[in-house]
């Protein structure tokens, strides 16, 4: 944007001419080198120097960021990403203690380094963006930590996949190979996911953004490890896990997806030691190789089919004679299968807890990487599913083999890599939660913790384990927990001698125990005295999705009051899931995937943001095409609105016109019981609106507040008042009366920015650039005041002049006057009434399309009324409308005939159908309800235009449309008001009318 006039440009540096005026906020000084271009600007105020006029806006391109209304027909998504740039190149996402010392922090969740921006993503941006901008305004030190997770998993996954394209396996390169590889990728990759968030305008301080593998969150694990284990909070023991034979590591519950797939059920023979040969028992299996590692089998007490057997020992197939005792439990079901159940507690989730209820032994036969051990014999060494099908056929040639039949199974795959887990008995580390889990619940039941809705009340990339093992030893307690391997050797060789040789653990830790810490962590912790961490922890909030509140969330409570002593955020939101628009998981299966990059490019990040924001706390949304559509169409009824205003403005050259207006003062009670009654309704319902929405915001009902917002500035501001203003602005009235309304129409606009920026930050920050009054960026202004005037009379008596002029422009519809004509009204009322409404005759006469010299006040009706439409707006407040003004009544009779004609034709073939028994006891019935609710529908029809014919030829039409209500809840709904049509001796219609 030039800052010169045209005819002195020349005189002006090269360097100026693009400089931005917008920086100049009250935390940037005017640079001294303006001067040159114009000596006077740096003594001109801020309304002055911004209303250089719309030529010098409409420059606003060349500065590469912001465009004017006055130009644009609408808002350009692509100036989104030059916004957000040049508000990251202003510092504005970093904290400022300027206007304040409470900070407000939230530590983004942090998204895989291997992902992709999905609505998941959507929402939790859009939400935790729409808290930070909301505090910032309101003047706190805000801080939103961004950061990546290292995914374990998926990114091994995703680097395998490329070696395996070059032609190379992980195993064959070692590990140190592989994870500078994987540090490869990062590097070239790692910032997709970054770039996408900030395209949906999350305001993070960037300059503090993490990575769970980063050197300052590696050392916070290392030491939290070390902490907990000398607390005797972790511990080393051997469980039943979920096991990925691929990726050689166990998985989470979180990270295993079962699925319906069609397998087998296999039929085995299972002899009874001692017993004849039709001694038997059959087992039914989906995995006849895990019978090597079967230590039991079971029936239950109550089938009479086993319990002789009960007590003896059975032959395991294919073991060389190994003998299993037989025995009874509840737990099995009759039902299933022959009734009796192998028990592998080695490789079964049922069968362990059976077998650790039972005192039974646990039996593993299979190695890590899914091949069988040597407890299975002949088939060691050999692939799991290869046995399956050598086992079968070695049961079918000894006679052991009774039937096999197609089975539906529920297999348990990883989510990541697709392969199918393997539950495996390990050696694992584990964290002692009891203890830790009654600290967190002490704290949410003391209150220290808010959690919103209150009804949710292996690997080789990632953290490797800081423990080492003693060369040559096996015992439980022979190993070393140190920071590193200095430490280490150091420790053992204390304890064991000078020529003692360690090794590290190989594992790595869940990238759930990294991410517990990312409270703390990204501020500095374990060292407590870094000012981050002094400054900013506890932080405020913690959002996130309400699917992980025990996955996440409950870890992070856990750790930050074990490891730091007081609990890591105050607040807790979680929001639902986002589905299709039948309310269906978003799955590439189904192909209903909204990809949130394609939505921006169609309908603009503000829409989008705006949609998501508008669900409730914890439950799910239904996201549609038509929300996203309506929503694009309140960005741009929000833009239009906005060249409204600035096109209505006074010149930039008429300083007197431009002092008139800032002369006007909306913050003091006096003045705004002096404004006239449009002016004085549209700004109390703003003071009104701005204390309900700022209560929303502090309760975080954000649904709430999108719906406030938007309720006002389309029904009140752009539908009613700008209309209005056109009367001050466009007829004659006085230069005081046109600066009043466009002191208020900028008054009010500024602040719909202010209040509507932390959901729509795109469009708002562009339109509020364009303001002639602007003293600093929209996103660090300051919030509107509360607490401000307003006149509850003044409301009142407005909702009564809308009630009248919806009352008009409703006959007028209804006589189908054409929109250009204007007529004639007698307006009816007690002198009070009569009194402000005629003061705003010019107003009424525009939004009704009344002739205005022809518009007559009085406290009775008017002496050819029985020649008029009468209409009753509200109690006390009543109209009269010329019949000769609205319709031609010769033509209006016959055009009613031809339509009286056709629908009696139309009702006369429902009649004989209702009649007809044949047809009402044999039709189905709502067939038949529907046929009547036609006749009588039409019946009411005719009726209505026999009254109104008989009525016109007679010249003497008494007709009233009154509005019985009208839907006055302030802010949180749609203010639709309906009216009647009524005439004498016909019942009434609605015509709904917003």
């Amino acid at each position: 944007m030039a800052l010169c006039p045209p005819s002195i440009l020349s005189s002006c540096p090269a360097h100026r001419l693009k400089f931005n005026p917008f920086l100049l906020t009250k935390h940037r000084p005017l640079p001294s080198t303006l001067s040159k271009c114009r000596p006077s600007l740096t003594t001109l105020s801020p309304w002055q120097f911004n209303r250089l006029g719309p030529r010098f806006f409409a420059a606003a391109p060349e500065n590469g960021v912001f465009t004017s209304p006055e130009l644009a027909k609408s808002f350009d998504f692509s100036a989104e990403e030059r916004i957000y740039n040049w508000w990251e190149s202003q510092g504005y996402f970093r904290p400022s203690f300027d206007r304040g010392t409470d900070p407000y922090v939230i530590s983004m969740p942090p998204p895989n380094v291997t992902g992709y921006l999905h609505m998941g993503h959507a929402i939790f941006v859009t939400l935790d963006d729409i808290m930070v901008r909301y505090h910032r305004m309101k003047g706190r030190p805000t801080l939103w930590i961004p950061g990546t997770d290292h995914a374990g998993i998926a990114t091994q996954l995703v680097v395998e996949k490329m070696l395996q394209s070059e032609g190379m396996k992980r195993t064959e390169m070692g590990r140190d190979n592989f994870i500078n590889r994987v540090w490869e990728w990062k590097e070239k990759h790692g910032a997709r996911i970054t770039n996408q968030i900030k395209r949906l305008g999350a305001s993070c301080d960037w300059t503090r953004e993490h990575f769970t593998l980063d050197e300052q969150l590696s050392r916070a694990v290392i030491e939290a490890f070390i902490k907990l284990h000398d607390k005797g909070l972790i511990y080393q023991g051997s469980y039943l896990v979920n096991w990925s034979p691929n990726l050689q590591t166990a998985v989470s519950d979180l990270e295993v997806e079962y699925s319906e797939e069609p397998g087998t059920l296999y039929h085995i023979k299972y002899r009874v030691a001692g017993g004849t040969r039709s001694d038997f028992l059959t087992v039914a299996t989906t995995r006849p190789e895990t019978l090597f590692g079967d230590v039991a089998i079971a029936v239950n007490p109550d089938d009479d089919r086993y319990s002789k057997y009960i007590g003896k020992m059975a032959i395991v197939p294919m073991t060389y004679g190994r003998h299993v005792p037989i025995i009874s439990d509840k737990y099995v079901d009759k039902e299933f299968g022959t009734g009796v159940l192998k028990i592998s507690p080695g490789h079964d989730h049922n069968d362990y807890t059976l077998a650790r209820k039972l005192g039974l032994p646990i039996l593993n036969v299979m190695n890590k990487d899914g091949t069988l051990n040597d407890v299975a014999g002949l088939y060691c060494g050999l692939d799991r599913f290869e046995v399956r099908k050598q086992l079968w056929s070695d049961l079918e040639e000894t006679g052991l083999a009774v039937k096999k039949e197609p089975h539906t199974l529920r297999v348990p795959r990883s989510q990541r890599g697709g392969e199918i887990i393997e539950p495996l008995v390990s050696k694992q580390w584990f964290v002692n939660m009891e203890s830790l889990a009654k600290k967190a619940l002490h704290a949410v039941h003391k209150g220290e913790i808010t959690v919103m809705p209150e009804r949710f009340e292996k690997l080789w990339w990632g953290h490797r384990i800081p423990v080492w093992y003693i060369a040559g030893k096996s015992g439980e307690n022979d190993y070393i927990v140190a920071h590193n391997e200095v430490e280490a050797l150091g420790k053992a060789r204390g304890k064991y001698g000078e020529d003692v040789e360690i090794y590290q653990d190989s594992d790595v830790l869940d990238t759930w125990f990294s991410s517990a810490l990312w409270p703390f962590s990204t501020l500095g912790w374990p060292d407590e005295s870094s000012e981050d961490f002094k400054r900013f922890y506890p932080t405020t909030m913690l959002e996130t999705g309400h699917d992980i509140l025990f996955f996440w969330v409950a870890r992070m409570v856990m750790m930050g009051i074990e490891l730091t002593g007081k609990v890591p955020f105050s607040n807790i939101y979680l929001h639902g899931l986002i589905r299709d628009a039948q309310g269906r998981k978003m799955s590439k299966t189904l192909g209903n995937v909204i990809d949130p990059l394609d939505t921006i490019k169609e309908y603009g990040t503000d829409a989008l943001r705006f949609t998501l924001a508008l669900g409730t706390a914890g439950q799910d949304l239904n996201l549609s095409m038509e929300r996203l559509t309506a929503n694009k169409a309140f960005t741009n009824k929000l833009w239009n609105a906005g060249k409204f205003v600035l096109q209505n403005l006074p010149s930039q050259t008429d300083a007197s016109a431009c002092a008139a207006i800032l002369a006007h003062k909306f913050d003091v009670e006096e003045s705004v019981l002096r404004l006239p009654l449009p002016e004085c309704w549209v700004v109390s319902e703003l003071h009104e609106l701005i204390d309900t929405v700022t209560a929303s915001y502090d309760k975080y009902f954000f649904g709430d507040v999108g719906r406030e917002i938007y309720d006002f500035f389309w029904s009140d501001f752009a539908d009613w008042y700008i209309e209005a203003s056109k009367a001050r602005l466009y007829q004659s009235g006085g230069d005081s009366t046109a600066s009043l309304a466009q002191a208020v129409l900028l008054y009010v606009f500024e602040n719909i920015l202010k209040l509507l920026h932390p959901f729509m930050p795109f469009v708002t920050e562009e339109l509020w650039q364009a303001l002639p009054n602007w003293k600093e960026a929209l996103i660090i202004s300051s919030w509107p005041q509360t607490s401000l005037p307003r006149h509850a009379n003044s409301i009142r008596q407005f909702e009564n002049f809308q009630a009248l002029t919806r009352a008009i422009r409703n006959a007028r519809a209804e006589y189908s006057v054409e929109p250009a004509k204007r007529i004639s009204a007698s307006i009816v009322a007690s002198k009070d009434v009569v009194q402000y409404i005629s003061n705003e005759k010019e107003v009424l006469a525009l939004l009704s399309r009344l002739d205005v010299q022809n518009v007559q006040f009085a406290t009775c009706p008017p002496e050819e009324a029985n020649k008029c439409v009468h209409l009753v707006a509200s109690e006390g407040l009543e109209a009269y409308l010329p019949l000769a003004d609205m319709v031609d009544i010769s033509a209006e009779v016959d055009r009613l005939g031809k339509r009286l004609a056709k629908m009696e034709t139309e009702y006369e073939g429902l009649v004989p159908r209702l009649g007809s028994p044949k047809f009402v006891e044999k039709a189905p019935e709502d067939v038949v309800r529907g046929v009547r609710e036609k006749a009588a529908e039409a019946e009411e029809k005719i009726k209505l235009t026999k009254n109104r014919l008989e009525f016109l030829r007679s010249s003497a039409l008494v007709s009233q449309i009154w509005s019985t209500y009208t839907f006055t809840r302030r802010r949180g709904c749609w203010r639709r008001p309906w009216c009647a049509a009524r005439f004498s001796g016909a019942r009434t219609t609605r015509a709904w009318r917003r």
